[in-house]
């Protein structure tokens, strides 16, 4: 990966809409070399994917929380199985692993309050190995996800 594939992430992160021919030419390329790079960092798994920045505010998804949990137990076993319920839960939009304690951090977003106290009670707590979930609800984004810092390289 070379400087020029570095602008072409870092712009594709901002602008993820962008036209080959606009992206070709901010990065100093023309099409078909441009197009070339784009589909090779896709094929690579560079390019994971593409999505839309959706405001929570505008589909009622405002209550956030950052939930941090420990697992009673530290076997391969443990990990592997709760990873794999807590992939089906949509609310959990991000999930960690951590060294140390706690084991997990969660960022969940749900409509409400009484709807996360009701994914905390029935499905949260109910995962395998859970001894322990902590929260805390996120007041504001100061710095909203914006991407990975790869601009600059050049």
């Amino acid at each position: 990966m070379d400087a020029i594939d570095r602008d072409i992430l870092a712009i594709l992160q901002r602008e993820g809409r962008i036209s080959a021919t606009d992206l070709a030419q901010r990065v100093g390329l023309s099409l078909s070399p441009c197009h070339r790079r784009l589909k090779a960092l896709e094929d690579a798994g560079v390019i994971r994917g593409y999505r839309a920045d959706v405001d929570p505010v505008l589909v009622d998804r405002t209550f956030t929380t950052l939930v941090s949990v420990t697992l009673q137990s530290v076997a391969p076993g443990d990990f592997m199985e709760f990873e794999q319920q807590l992939a089906g839960m949509p609310e959990v939009v991000q999930a960690q692993r951590l060294f140390g304690n706690p084991d997990y951090m969660l960022h969940v977003v749900c409509k409400d309050l009484q709807a996360f106290q009701e994914l905390t009670d029935t499905r949260l707590s109910a995962l395998p190995g859970v001894q322990r979930l902590d929260s805390t609800l996120v007041m504001k984004d100061v710095v909203p996800y914006r991407g990975l810092p790869l601009s600059g390289s050049r």
